[in-house]
Parts: C-alpha cells; structure tokens; sequence
C-alpha cells in the first residue's frame, strides 16, 4: 500500500529559500536528516520565510517557494568540514510571494489566529490539504 501524498512546510530567510531554489534543493532546521526523512518522493513542500535575511532583522513574512520532492531518499553533502546538511531534490514551480497576513484567517492548520507566528517555531511543519491549496492558490496565480 502506498502511502498518501502529504503537505509540508519549511522555515528559512527568503535568501536561503532563494539559493535553495536555484540549487533545485531542500533542507530544514540547519540541515538535519529527520526532516529530510520525513518526506517522500511525491510529497509537497511550501517555504515560509519570516525574514529577509538570517542575520539582519528586516522581516519578509511570505511564502517564497512551492515545489514537488523528487527524489526517493535525503542525501547529504558537505558544505564545508563544520556543515553536512540532509537534502532532498525538489521541482520548483514558478510562484509568487505571498504575504501571510491576509490568508491567517482561512488557514486551518494555524489554530490561534492572534499568534500566528508560533506555528512556525519548529522549522518544519505537516499541513493538512486545505491550508495546501489555499497558500498554492495565492502562489500560483
């Protein structure tokens, strides 16, 4: 039995989601493997970017990316002797930015609306389909 295709959400800087694309790649939490893992050839991945930046304070507060995994297992790479990240190959489709502010409200994986910035602090996060859509739809128009 095969498993059902799922949603996913990773957190990164705007500039980081930006390479991340060009490389035709995804990593979470500093590239750790468990995240990588978790996801399956199939599966969607939707980036969030609350900042611009990982150094500086400008906030960005978008969604910046949206692709499909493609490859069937992580990987890692050595970037230099201090980072190994996991990775996973992804499509990109052509999107847009889209502010969160004004989709809060119809979300239904962000449960308190008032502080919806807390969902977030993990990293990485499973959605259900409905918030899936809604963000695709507002990425892919």
């Amino acid at each position: 039995m095969t498993r059902a295709q799922k949603f996913w959400i990773g957190v990164a800087c705007k500039e980081h989601v930006e390479n991340g694309v060009k490389l035709g790649i995804c990593q979470f939490c500093h590239g750790k493997s468990g995240p990588a893992q978790r996801l399956k050839k199939g599966d969607f991945i939707i980036y969030y970017s609350s900042k611009v930046a990982m150094e500086r304070p400008e906030l960005c507060q978008k969604f910046t990316a949206i692709g499909k995994v493609i490859d069937d297992e992580p990987y890692q790479v050595e970037v230099n002797e201090h980072f190994k990240p996991f990775r996973r190959n992804v499509e990109y489709l052509a999107a847009q930015h889209v502010d969160i502010k004004p989709l809060v409200e119809s979300l239904p994986f962000i449960k308190n609306k008032k502080s919806w910035g807390y969902v977030f602090r993990f990293g990485f996060l499973e959605i259900d389909q409905e918030s899936f859509d809604i963000i695709a739809s507002a990425m892919l128009n």
